[in-house]
């Protein structure tokens, strides 16, 4: 197996007739799926999403792909192919359209439907091309031919790219639920086609390649919700992601077998499923929907509120009921159900919203103690039956942490694909194709670009270490004044500190210590004021290493006089 490796150069030029492959985003993270597929000149880019920050990323409201490898070369781009409306794919896209805005962008109609919502609040009107399964396009120098997978989502896509170079089967997210609530199963039957024509590069989604066996049919999770239900005594809350349409579908029948009425909650949520509505991928029972206005004139046991949250983020609905910081609120008898797995990562923050529900009295029930979730995407079973069926030269795990791309990776290698073909790569690792053999041959820069409020790219990961020793060290400025001429310090030192369990008095001792130091310093003929900051900075931060067990962030000012 070919594995990144931190020497890797920058790759050569790419040769004519060679397909290159330059994955940014999605290859050793869950999230920011993005890959870059080069022919003769010509860029063509499969899918455009975010990562959602962890706790030790504080502020972050997004993290983008890197898009400095194709900024100069924007015209080159041919399309954004998206394989399904996940934020994971498509949250990055009106980011880049800021860049060239008239990239057509392929999709689906239900995609296409959540990113044209997407873009119209940035103020984008997109060039889009609705495809569906069996559908081949000719985008430039990469035919394209779409195949229906099931997934979480209605309407995903796997999508083969022929080339001169060879054909890329790249799946997308998909698992091979064999009895769909919307009856759309993963077609098999094309991706055997498409291997008897041969396939030379196989990417294939890895997040539970770790899982043995095959994932629980989607239609399992009825019968769980209907235990729930049973059970609830007051209201229910339902958490999920806004764009999860067929767990809704699931909760707008349930609630209308159990004669309760379903509102919901959070802008996301309204706005896909209003979508999903109007498209027909969402049907809802009569009267079964109303507005969250209406609900203070239902009793609590007809009542099911249906919000985003589910992975803990720190402003989505549920989130914020937990920390009684939202118009709703839930108490004793209430029952709430998180209808998703964990995205590693996130397992703090969700348990930190389960101990908030459970504190304020609600039951949580989650995947840990109910089947009220299956994953979206294929465990090992499924895996190995589409590398029987595909049988492709060479293999690419793709969308997973490193740990579920070795699992994917030793999959393939079982069902005969030689180690030497399975390309374990990382973001920014370069992959080239040419005469059926796919390799490593370098790599690009490919770092987080954060969203932070109004800023793009902006914030660095030396500004996010200031923010972190800000939050865990606390904070020590000290201020003081110097002669110009003698350097004898002549008002201060005076120190001010914020996030110290410590009193004022434990710095009574660091005071002289700071003015011996400085007047020192003026002796040996230091008279610039940025090197007596320095001194100080030393000084006190010796000090509080030792005296406190801490480094806080020292901000030192001195001033001539």
């Amino acid at each position: 197996m070919s594995h990144p490796h931190p020497e890797l150069g920058t790759p050569p030029p790419l040769a004519p007739g060679t397909l290159r492959i330059v994955p940014l985003g999605g290859l050793g993270e869950v999230g920011r799926n993005m890959a870059v597929l080069e022919i003769d000149s010509r860029l063509l880019v499969i899918d455009c999403g975010v990562l959602f920050p962890e706790d030790h990323q504080p502020g972050v409201d997004l993290i983008l792909p890197d898009f400095d490898y194709i900024a100069d070369r924007l015209d080159d781009v041919e399309a954004i192919v998206l394989t399904h409306g996940h934020e994971d794919h498509i949250g990055a896209v009106p980011y880049l359209l800021r860049l060239r805005p008239d990239i057509p962008v392929v999709g689906s109609q239900l995609t296409l439907a959540f990113i044209e919502a997407k873009l119209k609040e940035h103020r984008i009107t997109p060039v889009t091309l609705a495809v569906r399964e069996g559908q081949v396009e000719q985008l430039g120098a990469f035919e394209c031919e779409f195949v229906a997978v099931n997934h979480s989502i209605p309407d995903a896509l796997a999508v083969a790219v022929r080339t001169s170079a060879g054909t890329v089967l790249h799946t997308g997210d998909f698992k091979m639920d064999q009895l769909p609530l919307d009856g759309r199963v993963t077609d098999l039957r094309a991706f055997a086609r498409l291997g008897e024509a041969g396939v030379d590069l196989f990417m294939v989604d890895s997040t539970n390649a770790e899982v043995p066996g095959f994932v629980t049919p989607e239609r399992e999770i009825g019968a769980a919700l209907d235990r729930v239900f049973d059970a609830a005594e007051k209201r229910i809350v339902v958490a999920s992601f806004a764009s999860h349409v067929h767990r809704v579908q699931q909760v707008l029948d349930t609630a209308y077998r159990h004669r309760r009425k379903v509102a919901l909650v959070g802008r996301s949520m309204i706005r896909n499923m209003g979508i999903a509505i109007d498209l027909g991928y969402l049907r809802a029972p009569e009267g079964v929907l109303v507005d969250a206005r209406e609900l203070d004139q239902l009793p609590d046991d007809e009542i099911v509120l249906m919000c985003t949250g589910s992975q803990g983020e720190p402003m989505a609905a549920l989130s914020r009921i937990a920390n009684n910081d939202h118009k709703i609120s839930v108490g004793h008898g209430d029952t709430v159900i998180l209808a998703s797995s964990l995205i590693p990562g996130n397992e703090t923050a969700v348990y930190r919203v389960i101990n908030g529900l459970t504190r304020l009295g609600a039951k949580v029930v989650h995947s840990g103690n109910a089947r009220v979730h299956v994953s979206g995407h294929a465990s090992a079973g499924e895996l190995l039956y589409c590398y029987n069926i595909v049988r492709p030269k060479n293999v690419m795990p793709v969308h997973g942490e490193v740990r579920h791309l070795v699992a994917n990776a030793s999959l393939a290698v079982a069902t005969g694909v030689p180690a030497e073909r399975v390309i374990l790569a990382e973001d920014g690792v370069v992959v080239d194709l040419a005469d059926g053999v796919a390799q490593v041959v370098g790599a690009v820069p490919c770092g987080y670009v954060y969203v932070d409020g109004s800023s793009v790219g902006e914030l660095t990961e030396a500004e996010l270490k200031d923010r972190r020793i800000l939050g865990e060290e606390g904070f020590i400025s000290i201020f003081a004044v110097v002669d110009s001429a003698t350097g004898k310090v002549i008002a201060g030192p005076t120190i001010q500190a914020r996030g110290l369990a410590e009193g004022e008095g434990v710095f009574e001792e660091i005071l002289p210590r700071v003015t011996d130091a400085l007047e020192e310093a003026a002796r040996s003929g230091t008279s610039d004021t940025h090197q007596l900051q320095q001194v100080i900075r030393r000084v006190v931060g010796k000090w509080a290493s030792g005296r406190l067990r801490r480094r806080p962030m020292i901000i030192p000012v001195v001033v001539e006089a």
